[in-house]
């Protein structure tokens, strides 16, 4: 039978799937020779098994025999101390093979009793220090395996240190902590789960309860965020206690090999003195920089500096490793490629290829391409900003407006109304990972630039100002008062995680400026990639956006953006209103000027660069007032309002989506089809009569039978013979035009895929309503994630494959293009790389289909660059 644990020392050379992350590193950190406690893991094998059957036979045993090797490693007894030596107690943590920061659970001190309070007093000659142990151990415990709420035994320690007049854990003396410790066991008795006595009996809890965090709210929440598998199962490490809270000549702290937030190289992080490891990440107790230990301790900060440097030759990447001081002895805990902004990903990459460490290839795949939009994230306009009213620590880049939220409910609220939110908390716990996700930026009083909230808000992109000390927040009371000023669910507050400043009420942004390092990326990986990208631009300032991150022309210019600017929507109601012939000439003639114009300025900004326009797409009623708007003003007797109503209702449709939009409303009125067309075809030779080189594209919307297309090429083919020809296509966004894309593939130039549409209509969902239950689809694993925001490679996907296959075979000359927001995000690029000629994305989602198509042209083995 494979073995299922292994001592940190036997573990070299297995696998991180098998090891869990935290396993990993410990096995190859140990094995290069670093400062390491000894411990031994348990592999996800184990995990998986025990969450298929409820338990595995014989795992105890392995573990008990592995403990007694450990014993012998340490020279001490598990549980049991003798004279001047103390007990082994040790740290029972989790670990999978993905990192998952504080997603799952952890048992410190592990093995103490109240026998083993007494030895380890006696061995340390620090009864404050034993009690302080026994009283930890058990709130965690309590938690993690008894099922008690975290919050019972804070409110307990916070009334014994109210009660003596303590401000600080610190300040409680031996006899208040031993008290603290025997209100938390008579507490536990009561509630019919009673602390075991027997360190074999915690053990075997701990391991269990670990196993069972995997599949607890936060921990599947964040996987769902990610999109980390499900099946994964965690590795448990159990090590060695070392003890930062023994002295000040003891603590713990986090480092990183470069700085996070920005990617500078150098040693970054925090330590936090007389402490043991949860408390730098919880944040409840505010650190204090690394490099001030260059004053009270230079011979600890230097051979930090050392680890730091072989720890990133080792692992070649920005490392964060989590480090306990002993009475002045280092030992290293833990140590995982550290999570990073956007920006720092670009710089490190960047950084380190030149540095030798890593290949540029590797500087390409290193950077996740859905996190490049992190890079253009506003900050505050500094001219027009006020005085902030509180200051904290900038833990993610970026500026952020919205309503003070308390509460992961509240968060929720306000997100389902489309409003933006700022959450404010004390401090972040893995419980609030569902709050920290839909808001636009987090603040909170407590914890460093290594504490829950900073790390999560910047793996999420989310701007942060953490540890605003200043700042008292009430959470059951939905308010905050900072300074005086007192803020409260609902009022505005705009923050810059990147200086730190929080201000009252709304402040304007300014847009990012270009990055030199990400522009060196992107020239890197340009080699690389198969894939054209073009953008989804409506409006010459997104074009000219969209052409300086690099598209290559445009793939989806949506005609019915241009109609909405109030100069123009009564044009498309009085074409509405239209009863005569000469009614509708007038209107159109009026629009087709609009869109002239607006055509110009497009191809203009895109001159040299293809640019495909999709012909009017919405219903006509979609451009009139909702009707309780209209249906007021009629009854006040505005007379065009009650023409209005008429025809609203008279055009209402049950299923708009599906109704009377797109190819049906073009060939049925063929003169707004006309129209739109000799507009683009109008501007179009304009521009080339003035020496530019214009090259426009028109694509027909919804199509579902080839006669659609025909007719609708026969109506273009009348301009054609006027103006000469230019690449005529259609969406496939309906399964029945995938479906029959060999027969419609000969009648056209391209196709661009339009997987908003087929997305929907494949799973028969509206984008509009789905939010009332896809969320908990995916949460409770019906789906594997969101379709409308990543592509369906099962089924839509499928769909394409097919459309591409049949239609290439029919017209081998064929251009194929995807124009739905799915282009924009990387995993569907890559999933169409070596599918389809181009993707189409957002302005600023330009950058991430550029470096999503040469991951994808890596992956696939791309040519290496000349």
């Amino acid at each position: 039978m494979t073995e299922r644990v292994y001592l940190l020392s036997e573990a070299r050379g297995l696998s991180r799937d098998l090891l869990g992350g935290k396993g990993f590193g410990l096995s190859e950190m140990a094995a290069a020779g670093l400062p390491v406690p000894p411990g031994l893991v348990i592999t996800t094998e184990a995990c998986r098994q025990y969450l298929r059957r409820g338990a595995v036979p014989g795992l105890f045993e392995e573990v008990r025999a592995k403990m007694a090797a450990l014993e012998g490693l340490t020279g001490k007894r598990f549980g049991l101390g003798e004279g001047k030596v103390p007990p082994l107690l040790v740290s029972v943590r989790s670990g999978a093979p993905v990192s998952m920061p504080g997603m799952m659970d952890t048992v410190l001190n592990l093995g103490l009793t109240l026998e083993g309070v007494e030895a380890l007093a006696r061995a340390t000659e620090n009864p404050r220090f034993a009690w302080d142990s026994f009283r930890r151990l058990l709130a965690m415990y309590g938690e993690v395996v008894l099922g008690e709420r975290a919050e019972v035994f804070e409110g307990m320690l916070s009334a014994l240190k109210e009660a003596r007049g303590a401000r600080a854990d610190a300040e409680l003396s031996a006899e208040d902590l031993e008290e603290l410790a025997y209100r938390y066991l008579r507490h536990l008795e009561a509630r019919g789960t009673p602390f075991p006595m027997d360190p074999w009996a915690q053990l075997q809890g701990a391991i269990e309860a670990v196993f069972r965090s995997w599949n607890n709210p936060r921990a599947r929440t964040y996987r769902r965020i990610y999109g980390i598998p499900e099946d994964l199962g965690t590795a448990v490490v159990v090590q060695a206690m070392v003890f930062g809270n023994l002295g000040e000549d003891s603590g713990t702290g986090v480092g990183f090999t470069r700085n996070p937030a920005t990617g500078e190289k150098g040693l970054y992080g925090e330590y936090l003195r007389n402490a043991q490891g949860e408390d730098v990440v919880a944040g409840v107790r505010t650190p204090e920089p690394l490099e001030r230990l260059k004053d009270y301790a230079p011979t600890l900060y230097e051979e930090l500096l050392q680890v730091a440097g072989r720890l990133e030759r080792h692992f070649r990447d920005m490392q964060d490793f989590e480090f306990t001081v002993e009475r002045g002895r280092l030992y290293l805990l833990q140590t995982r490629s550290g999570k990073r902004t956007a920006q720092a990903a670009v710089r490190i990459a960047v950084e380190m290829a030149e540095e030798g460490l890593i290949s540029k290839e590797e500087a390409v795949m290193r950077v996740e391409a859905n996190a490049l939009p992190g890079l253009l994230r506003p900050s505050v306009d500094r001219d027009k900003a006020p005085r902030p009213f509180l200051k904290g620590l900038p833990a993610s880049p970026g500026a952020a407006v919205g309503h003070a939220v308390f509460t992961n409910e509240a968060t929720e609220r306000y997100a389902a109304q489309g409003l933006p939110t700022v959450l404010v908390r004390p401090e972040t716990t893995p419980e609030d990972i569902t709050g920290m996700y839909l808001a636009k930026g987090i603040l909170t009083a407590r914890g460093g630039l290594t504490s829950h909230a900073a790390v999560v808000a910047r793996g999420l992109g989310v701007p942060a100002v953490v540890g605003a000390e200043a700042l008292k927040v009430f959470p059951e009371e939905g308010r905050a008062v900072a300074e005086g000023v007192e803020v409260r669910e609902g009022d505005l507050l705009t923050l810059d995680g990147g200086t730190g400043e929080v201000y009252l009420g709304a402040v304007p942004l300014v847009e990012a400026a270009g990055e030199a390092l990400l522009e060196k990326l992107l020239a890197w990986a340009e080699p690389f990639r198969r894939l054209g990208v073009r953008a989804n631009a409506d409006t010459p300032e997104d074009a000219r956006r969209a052409r300086a991150f690099g598209a290559e022309g445009i793939g989806l210019c949506r005609t019915e953006h241009m109609f909405f600017q109030e100069d123009r929507i009564p044009w498309v109601r009085r074409l509405i209103l239209a009863e005569t012939p000469e009614e509708e000439a007038l209107a159109l003639e009026r629009l087709f000027h609009f869109q002239k114009e607006d055509f110009k300025e497009i191809l203009l900004a895109m001159d040299g660069l293809p640019v495909t326009v999709r012909l009017l797409d919405p219903p006509l009623h979609e451009f009139l007032p909702p009707l309780e708007e209209l249906a007021a003003k009629a009854e006040g007797g505005d007379e065009e309002a009650k023409r209005l109503l008429e025809r609203a209702r008279a055009m209402r449709e049950a299923n708009p989506m599906l109704g009377f939009r797109g190819a049906r409303l073009l060939l049925l009125r063929p003169a707004i089809f006309r129209m739109q067309l000799r507009a683009l075809l109008e501007a179009a030779r304009e521009l080339k009569e003035a020496g530019h080189d214009p090259r426009p594209e028109v694509m027909v919307p919804l199509v579902a039978d080839p006669k659609e297309v025909e007719r609708a090429r026969a109506l273009a083919e009348e301009l054609f013979q006027e103006y000469g020809p230019i690449p005529f296509g259609t969406m496939i966004e309906t399964p029945r035009a995938a479906l029959l894309a060999a027969e419609i593939a000969p009648l056209v130039d391209f196709f661009s895929f339009g997987t908003n549409d087929l997305t929907q209509m494949a799973f028969g969902l509206s984008r509009d309503d789905a939010g009332k239950f896809l969320p908990r689809y995916v949460e409770e694993g019906l789906f594997p994630f969101d379709p409308t925001e990543r592509l369906d490679e099962k089924g839509v996907g499928r769909l394409l494959r097919m459309a591409v296959e049949e239609g290439r075979r029919a017209n081998p000359r064929l251009k194929l293009g995807l124009c739905g927001e799915h282009g924009g995000e990387a995993g569907s690029v890559r999933f169409v790389a070596d599918l389809l000629d181009y993707t189409s994305a957002s302005p600023f989602r330009v950058l991430t289909a550029r470096l999503a198509a040469a991951q994808a042209g890596l992956s696939l083995g791309a040519p290496e660059p000349a």
